[in-house]
């Protein structure tokens, strides 16, 4: 397979899976993620950052997540976000310590 096929496939699977999380799994909460998978739509939206900070396109935190999103974080979390549990909130503390290294 070349390079740019690569790519695309690459480029395919990671909108496929946006849309899955964003449109069709919204129930699906991020703390239950990174509990479980070590990353959730916050991380995906800083990988999103990160690879455009790389390549020199000036872009921040919230700006990435709006557009992972489809829409601000506020807006997400007023139709989407749930209260955490107390086992939520302390599972979620160990697996951001052992995921997330870079805070951006």
């Amino acid at each position: 397979m070349d390079d740019q096929t690569r790519i695309e496939l690459e480029a395919a699977a990671f909108r496929t899976l946006r849309e899955h999380l964003m449109e069709k799994r919204t129930d699906v909460q991020n703390i239950d993620m990174m509990n479980l998978a070590g990353f959730c739509r916050n991380c995906l939206s800083r990988w999103y950052q990160e690879a455009a900070n790389a390549r020199g396109i000036e872009m921040g935190k919230d700006e990435a997540r709006e557009i992972f999103y489809g829409m601000t974080m506020a807006e997400w979390k007023t139709n989407y976000q749930t209260d955490a549990s107390a086992d939520q909130q302390k599972a979620f503390k160990t697996s951001f310590k052992e995921n997330v290294t870079d805070q951006k």
